[in-house]
């Protein structure tokens, strides 16, 4: 795999075409010393689950993995905590509002976007929503659909993190820990 920053040639702040590898995530600049980190981007996931065990899944309307299931969530942004940031983004794909958010565990995971790879660290949360009747496929979701657990297969999902997600959510299901 390639350096996470082999894109960005030259130094943002003095422009420099010196901005050279420094370590595996990271590329100094030669000339005026500034090193810039390629640490992962924050995103949320949510597992919603409703009465009747099923999962609220989304269908990708863009790429990356255009078309594949996907779970309602995206990128936190700047100012937001991850609690914050699930909750805009459940409310902009499905237009269901969350009255719990409680976070569960992270993976890392690689999003193609624009031509680069971008490294994200994906945090799901458990969430309840106010109301499982009114969902509405909005935004970045094509489709939005109630599977159950039973009947999940994680393969169907175009996102690492969210396969892996996916399967430890089945898992917590046949070990009868429901909801995780």
């Amino acid at each position: 795999m390639s350096h996470p920053l082999e894109r960005f040639a030259y130094c943002p702040v003095c422009g420099s075409s010196h901005f050279e590898t420094h370590n595996f995530k990271s590329k100094k600049c030669r000339d005026c010393g500034f090193t810039y980190y390629g640490n992962p981007s924050a995103a949320n996931v949510a597992f919603i689950v409703n009465e009747n065990d099923e999962l609220l899944v989304v269908r990708r309307k863009k790429d990356p993995a255009k078309g594949t299931l996907d779970l309602p969530g995206g990128f936190t942004d700047m100012g937001e905590t991850a609690e914050e940031g699930v909750c805009r983004e459940v409310k902009e794909e499905t237009g269901l509002s969350v009255s719990r958010a409680t976070y569960l565990f992270s993976l890392p995971n690689l999003y193609r976007y624009s031509g680069i790879i971008i490294h994200t660290l994906d945090m799901f949360f458990r969430c309840d929503v106010e109301d499982t009747t009114q969902v509405h496929a909005m935004d970045d979701a094509e489709d939005a659909l109630w599977i159950p657990i039973g009947q999940l297969r994680p393969d169907d999902f175009g996102l690492q993190s969210i396969r892996q997600g996916v399967e430890r959510l089945i898992a917590s299901f046949r070990e009868g820990r429901a909801g995780m």
